[in-house]
């Protein structure tokens, strides 16, 4: 059985104290990590490529239109 590819999942950053990697009002790709979740957090990659864990009310979720979802992501 083949699966079904998922489309890639965005945030805005609205808060980033104690975080100078992030950027408030910038948007930033979250990978799925339901271990990190359910503590409170995402899984977020930032400007280096790396992910890493961020709470997760520095950020609201986006719904982005399906041609920045591949300028952005572009593997997707």
């Amino acid at each position: 059985m083949r699966r079904r590819k998922t489309q890639p999942a965005f945030v805005l950053c609205v808060r980033n104290e104690g975080c100078d990697d992030l950027e408030v009002r910038k948007v930033y790709q979250v990978l799925p990590d339901q271990a990190a979740a359910q503590e409170g957090y995402l899984r977020v990659i930032d400007d280096s490529g790396e992910n890493y864990l961020y709470p997760a009310d520095y950020f609201v979720a986006v719904e982005l239109p399906d041609t920045v979802v591949k300028t952005l992501a572009p593997s997707a």
